[in-house]
């Protein structure tokens, strides 16, 4: 698992006050790329290059203006050529949950333009990461 604290700034708000639904996707990604950063440590170049097939949030709390945002993501399934992250948007100083998302991931040769399957070292690296859900 990795985590990743964000502030939230001022144009992330809309009119309600609120962060809007948008802004939560921002959130996510800057915690993939920090996750695929220790991912990627180690490995080969050509072991891991990825693209985001499939994302969904679920907004179950508002975040507002200046609040401390803790982003947790982790690895819920590898599969041959896929894996799955979950990743949740908690405020830092309560623990209160805001969001939470499911994604898929491919591995994909940019050059052939098609998936390709996850290399060994790449599955290690993934499986240090995962977290089973009940």
């Amino acid at each position: 698992m990795n985590e990743i604290q964000v502030s939230v700034r001022f144009s992330e708000t809309d009119a309600l006050g609120h962060v809007n639904n948008t802004s939560y996707f921002i959130y996510l990604e800057e915690a993939r790329i920090k996750f695929f950063e220790t991912v990627r440590a180690g490995l080969d170049e050509t072991d891991c290059s990825f693209i985001l097939a499939s994302i969904k949030c679920d907004f179950i709390n508002q975040a507002y203006f200046n609040q401390l945002l803790t982003v947790k993501t982790f690895v819920t399934r590898i599969g041959t050529k896929s894996f799955n992250l979950e990743q949740e948007i908690a405020c830092s100083q309560t623990n209160q949950l805001i969001g939470r998302s499911q994604s898929v991931l491919v591995n994909f040769d940019f050059k052939k333009q098609k998936s390709i399957v996850l290399s060994d070292s790449l599955r290690e690296e993934l499986d240090k990461k995962i977290v089973i859900k009940n």
